[in-house]
């Protein structure tokens, strides 16, 4: 299995083979837990316009997302996984759209497959990489905004990576250090209103969910998911 490593925006436009798109903070941990909520799939965009212009030609659908970090206004969730926890969606359609994790979705052209990256769906991709053996495996770490490095991000490469090549990882340090670190600190701040606290928690519920999240090319991309008993 080759693995190959990219970050950001840049670095996205080059994954090939499997292509893991990971964002911790907070895209694909929101995106779990709507789906283990019953969601039917969720469609991923790029842009605010396209995700209103889907729900004006399907107003049963449901729009999740943000802009810098901030919920936008016409839709119906943000970027929170604590607002959608204890949401029901069965059967629902969610549009999502994010300033990293959505970006690098769509701007993995050359990938053969897109599976994404959280911690709440580790233990599950590891287990998926491992019956598969793909033959070429790239992570790109989306990062804030898809323009700057993010600790939680490469830390779940890291330790993806890790267990491919045999290396048990301390996910009890990597909470720490992620916690100690600026990107994770935010959540703790009492004087901004735009980071739950919760988040961050839900985030690090390391191996929660027995499903992979996996990106099917139809009529739209569209997010699935795959449990891995």
């Amino acid at each position: 299995m080759k693995i190959h490593k990219y970050s950001l925006i840049e670095g996205v436009k080059n994954v090939t083979g499997t292509a893991i798109i990971i964002d911790v903070f907070r895209a694909f941990t929101t995106a779990s837990y709507v789906m283990a909520n019953g969601a039917e799939k969720i469609i991923p965009v790029r842009n605010v316009s396209e995700a209103l212009e889907l729900k004006q030609k399907n107003p049963s659908w449901i729009l999740m997302g943000e802009n810098h970090g901030v919920k936008i206004k016409e839709f119906d969730y943000g970027n929170s996984p604590a607002d959608i926890v204890n949401v029901d969606f069965n059967n629902k359609i969610v549009v999502q759209r994010t300033s990293s994790g959505t970006q690098g979705i769509i701007l993995a052209k050359k990938a053969n497959e897109i599976v994404l990256g959280s911690f709440v769906t580790a233990g599950a991709l590891i287990k998926y990489l491992q019956l598969q053996q793909p033959e070429e495996v790239s992570f790109a770490a989306m990062g804030w905004e898809g323009m700057r490095k993010s600790i939680e991000d490469e830390l779940f490469s890291q330790y993806i990576e890790g267990y491919l090549l045999g290396v048990n990882q301390n996910f009890v340090q990597i909470r720490e250090d992620i916690r100690n670190s600026p990107d994770g600190a935010k959540f703790f701040q009492k004087d901004q209103t735009v980071f739950n606290e919760m988040d961050f928690h839900l985030a690090m519920e390391l191996n929660k969910f027995n499903f992979i999240l996996k990106v099917n090319k139809a009529k739209y991309l569209e997010i699935h998911k795959y449990f891995m008993n």
